[in-house]
């Protein structure tokens, strides 16, 4: 590996130099949410002292400029998964908002009794419980996906369950829990045999290797501001541009329209169309910040550094007697799922926070596929550009203290 200056990409983020209980700060709960550089910070604190304003609605100079802002955000958004268009881009809340928001729109619209929506078993429960929901409304059926015990799709069984009753695939790109890197690609092709439109959740994908829409050819894409060292409360659905122009506004109120009368309404056009009120401004501003971050850096580097630093973090705590690694896919991304024989993950949790390890314990809004492994939850260690071999090694020493002290 080289050209990768972990040391400068380190100084770059502020609160890495935190103690906790007395420690150095390790974050290995970057699958939860990512630190923010001082970029990204920077450019917070300028948009209340230079651009407050709302966007899209005023003529005046603050307004402007911040709406010239926000739309440069859709823009390096378009670039930086390659759209087609930047109308595409629609602004959310975040994954779950994304995913919302077609399960509602697209679902309502074309779902009917007896169809069917194909998801798999090492869904968030933000990519279960929305088609869940839709299933009730419109007496449709739920399909799943099964994994192996490595953590990898059946990819046969997935097949066999294509059919002209399947009206949507929805699929995490990179599993949260296990780091299991799907056959996306494969899975759309399948799917488009059959002309079924594919969503991916791509929230644990986009930060750590690149996403090209177009190559893919998926229909939907949803990914979330805060995981990509951006801020919270923003993120992004891109749909392709036939697909969002027959459907729906998800939502109703001040931007989505054209023109209202108590009579009819007629509904603005993409990407206005979905994206109804005032939106989170600041931080819809200030995720260009975050792409611009790390565009500077690169996601193949990105890729190839988190790739060592997983292996390494692997080879290490197999080593460890007594802990076994969940998700074992031969391509994985940066999360390590473990659990320790006779020990709880919540309590390995508490030890390791008190020496300033941070780490997430649980089911991880995953609680179906922990009970396929008939597990309560796992210890999940996850890698972020900024972490390191060193970081690793304390990881290391704080589980064994933890098994020393709770065996």
């Amino acid at each position: 590996m080289t050209e990768y200056d972990i040391h400068s990409i380190r100084n770059d983020f502020p609160i890495l130099r935190s103690m906790v209980n007395g420690k150095p700060l390790v974050y290995l709960d970057n699958g939860a949410s990512s630190q923010k550089p001082q970029s990204v910070i920077d450019a917070i604190d300028h948009y209340y002292t230079s651009q407050n304003s709302n966007v899209h609605r005023g003529v005046h100079h603050l307004s402007q400029i911040a709406t010239d802002a926000y739309e440069v955000t859709r823009r390096k958004l378009r670039a930086f998964i390659n759209a087609a268009h930047e109308h595409e881009i629609i602004i959310t809340k975040g994954t779950t908002d994304s995913i919302n928001l077609v399960a509602s729109s697209y679902g309502n619209a074309f779902l009917n009794e007896g169809d069917e929506i194909i998801i798999s078993e090492m869904e968030h429960h933000s990519n279960i419980v929305p088609w869940q929901m839709l299933c009730e409304n419109r007496k449709a059926t739920l399909k799943v996906v099964p994994v192996n015990d490595a953590g990898e799709l059946d990819m046969e069984v997935y097949r066999g369950m294509l059919n002209d009753r399947v009206k949507m695939v929805s699929i995490t790109y990179i599993s949260n829990s296990l780091g299991t890197i799907n056959p996306v690609k494969k899975i759309i092709e399948l799917a488009h045999q059959y002309n079924i439109p594919v969503l991916l959740d791509a929230a644990q994908a986009v930060h750590h290797t690149a996403v090209d829409v177009q190559d893919l050819d998926v229909d939907f894409l949803a990914f979330s501001g805060h995981k990509m060292y951006g801020p919270t409360g923003v993120g992004v659905l891109y749909g392709k541009e036939a697909l969002l122009n027959k459907m729906p506004p998800y939502q109703g109120g001040g931007e989505m329209i054209k023109d209202v009368t108590f009579e009819k309404t007629t509904y603005n056009e993409l990407p206005f169309k979905f994206e109804a009120g005032t939106p989170n401004i600041e931080a819809g501003i200030t995720l260009a910040f975050a792409v611009d971050y790390i565009n500077s850096i690169g996601l193949e580097k990105i890729a190839e550094y988190e790739h060592e630093l997983l292996m390494y973090a692997t080879d290490q705590l197999e080593s460890i007697e007594g802990l076994k690694i969940v998700g074992t896919a031969k391509e994985k991304s940066g999360v390590i799922s473990f659990v320790v024989d006779g020990i709880h993950p919540y309590d390995i949790g508490v030890i390791l926070d008190k020496l300033g390890i941070a780490v997430r314990t649980g089911h991880h809004c995953t609680q179906p596929l922990m009970a396929r492994y008939n597990i309560p939850g796992t210890v999940r260690a996850s890698f972020g550009l900024y972490n390191t071999k060193e970081e690793v090694d304390v990881l290391v020493a704080g589980v064994k203290r933890a098994i020393t002290m709770l065996s």
